[in-house]
């Protein structure tokens, strides 16, 4: 459970740092936004963890294998 707390505050303070970069500039599609910055890291960790095994690294993220795919072109991953 340590680990989610870590990612989570990780999210927090890059939030907050990214507020207070915004300098008064009205934000937009933010969750699209981190979505993006997390998910692509995300799957490239896992799929190194899981040596490129996109059936393993599917299962490991609890994704469909063809959502994998989907995703992983989308990110220019394949």
């Amino acid at each position: 459970m340590q680990s989610n707390d870590h990612i989570s505050q990780s999210v927090r303070l890059a939030m907050e740092q990214y507020f207070r970069d915004l300098d008064g500039e009205a934000p937009s599609a933010i969750y699209d936004m981190v979505l993006a910055c997390v998910e692509k890291p995300l799957i490239e960790v896992v799929l190194l963890h899981t040596q490129g095994n996109q059936t393993r690294a599917a299962e490991l993220l609890g994704l469909n294998r063809n959502t994998l795919r989907k995703k992983m072109k989308s990110y220019d991953l394949i």
